[in-house]
């Protein structure tokens, strides 16, 4: 807000040193208009994320890149055609230091009532959305964690394989 308002005073004053004119009779005159500067908005903080997945077992994005501070406004769609049953798709953000084979070892006994979330694992997870089906999105938010690099994954059994990334937070 600051680096903000410094631009702003300085744009200012070259606006008003460039609009110094000097009249017929040699007298300087100052022209002046009134500007605003951008309001920051709440949208300035977020990072809003588009995470496209099909019937072909894949996230359409390998890397997700977000800054630290910002509310991360993710939607996630199924661009296929199957039931959520047979070819369900989610996002799953795992913490910094999860061994994300333990973690998909484990999805193969996680139940369509806990979103392909494993109980046991449940504390290793930053965020994540629901189980979506052919033609369904879904939209989380979430404050983005501390900078680094985390795994993304679909937790439906047997997807993790293909449908991962990183998550890089900088």
């Amino acid at each position: 807000m600051k680096k903000l308002f410094l631009v702003f005073t300085i744009a200012s004053l070259t606006f008003v040193a460039c609009n110094n004119k000097t009249s017929d009779s040699g007298e300087t005159t100052t022209e002046t208009t009134t500007e605003t500067a951008p309001a920051e908005t709440p949208e300035s903080n977020v990072a809003t994320v588009e995470l496209n997945a099909g019937d072909d077992m894949k996230y359409d994005l390998s890397e997700i890149v977000v800054e630290a501070g910002q509310t991360v406004k993710l939607t996630l769609h199924h661009t296929g055609q199957s039931p959520a049953t047979t070819m369900g798709h989610n996002f799953v953000l795992l913490k910094a230091g999860v061994d994300f084979d333990k973690f998909v070892l484990a999805t193969a006994t996680a139940t369509e009532a806990t979103d392909h979330i494993p109980a046991d694992h449940a504390a290793d997870v930053i965020a994540h959305t629901k189980t979506i089906g052919g033609g369904e999105s879904t939209e989380i938010e979430f404050p983005a964690p501390p900078a680094g690099t985390y795994d993304f994954l679909c937790s439906f059994p047997g997807h993790a394989a293909l449908m991962k990334g990183k998550f890089i937070v900088e």
